[in-house]
């Protein structure tokens, strides 16, 4: 890590044999998970750089991560089509989430911990019961690979971020499209603003576009 006043770096976490992809810090801000191309996770405490322990049963690379907000749970997202969902604690997988058909890019937890919201290389997203693993619902109407989700603060709309050059805002209990943004350029990365009303894009040519939302 690193200190933004200084740019001293404080420590250095070493363990994952591979890349790593993606990494996500617990509301309490005790614990890092990182994913990585090695098929693993890891638990790191915040403050020592202690790696406390390796969550293993992904088959193939991991590419997201995400914690719920109660900082209890991790939710993975992997190219062997599947999201897991861990206990942080125990580094046990409590389920698996099957359904999608190719690699599962990007993945998000509604701010109530109740769902979660996959985005897959199989032009699709999904929405999840976090409890059962149902798959509740699913998401069509990008033409190329889903590169990245993000859920609103309100947790019923989400923005979808694809390699068909579009971004798009969804109502996700009715499965429609409210909003859209179309560039010149994959969509890789996308975020949301606290409040809730600007959503910030990331594209392939080095582009970050900013969107105002209005009546949602």
């Amino acid at each position: 890590m690193w200190g933004l006043e200084s740019g001293e770096e404080l420590r250095t976490l070493t363990g994952h044999t591979d890349w790593v992809y993606a990494v996500a810090v617990t509301p309490d801000g005790r614990y890092v998970v990182s994913a990585s191309r090695d098929k693993t996770l890891k638990v790191w405490n915040m403050r020592s750089g202690e790696e406390l322990r390796t969550l293993k049963g992904h088959t193939e690379c991991v590419r997201s991560v995400a914690v719920t907000p109660d900082g209890r749970r991790a939710v993975s997202a992997s190219e062997d089509k599947t999201l897991k969902v861990w206990d942080i604690e125990s580094g046990e997988v409590l389920r698996t989430l099957t359904g999608h058909t190719d690699w599962v890019y990007a993945v998000a937890v509604t701010p109530d911990g109740r769902y979660v919201v996959s985005a897959s290389r199989d032009k699709t997203l999904k929405v999840w019961n976090m409890e059962s693993g149902e798959e509740l619902r699913t998401l069509e109407g990008h033409t190329d690979r889903v590169r990245a989700v993000a859920v609103m603060p309100d947790g019923r709309h989400a923005v979808s971020v694809s390699e068909d050059k579009i971004l798009k805002v969804w109502d996700m209990e009715r499965e429609e499209v409210i909003a859209s943004f179309s560039g010149d350029s994959y969509l890789l990365t996308c975020a949301i603003s606290p409040d809730g009303k600007t959503i910030v894009a990331g594209d392939a040519s080095g582009r970050v576009h900013f969107m105002r939302l209005i009546g949602v």
